[in-house]
């Protein structure tokens, strides 16, 4: 019977990460520090068990409504599976109070591309390759992360390479 049910629940989640992955869904994200978790503590961890209240999907399902039935009657979705800016800046701060500013750093820009579709995302990885941008197309993709994303930290991210990349002779051309 497990093994029906588990078969069952991976075909579920075949099936809608699928459908999620034809689509772009663009979640609306306030990027960095506007989230209310951002007083959280080291306390406050896990938050699974401390604080399940504070777990919301982009949906806006609660932690209760996630379950197997859920899946199975198809109220649940890939899209409820997805973690939430407020829920990374959280960890954020848990990490930070914690004493780990760089793991409080990786959240912060994950925050941040919780809102950029995964399309977009794949290409920026393709583009931060050595030699596969010019100077000018990564400072125009950082523009756009900040422009259209509101990432700030990742927009930075992509001006520091591209003025390395250009120090290290990495821009396309340079080849």
């Amino acid at each position: 019977m497990s093994e029906s049910i588990e078969a069952m629940v991976k075909k579920i989640l075949e099936d809608m990460n699928t459908k999620d992955s034809n689509t772009n869904t663009k979640v609306t994200v306030n990027s960095g520090n506007s989230s209310k978790f951002t007083n959280a503590t080291a306390a406050d961890y896990p938050i699974i068990d401390k604080h399940p209240d504070w777990i919301k999907t982009p949906t806006g399902k609660t932690y209760d409504e996630l379950t197997l039935e859920g899946v199975l009657d198809g109220s649940v979705t890939a899209q409820d599976l997805r973690i939430t800016p407020d829920m990374l800046n959280a960890q954020g701060a848990i990490a930070a109070d914690a004493g780990r500013p760089a793991i409080k750093n990786n959240l912060d820009r994950a925050a941040e591309l919780v809102s950029v579709p995964d399309d977009i995302t794949l290409s920026t990885y393709s583009a931060l390759r050595p030699y596969r941008s010019s100077k000018q197309e990564l400072l125009d993709l950082a523009d756009r992360y900040e422009s259209e994303f509101d990432a700030t930290i990742v927009a930075d991210f992509i001006r520091e390479a591209a003025e390395f990349y250009e120090e290290r002779k990495k821009l396309k051309g340079d080849n």
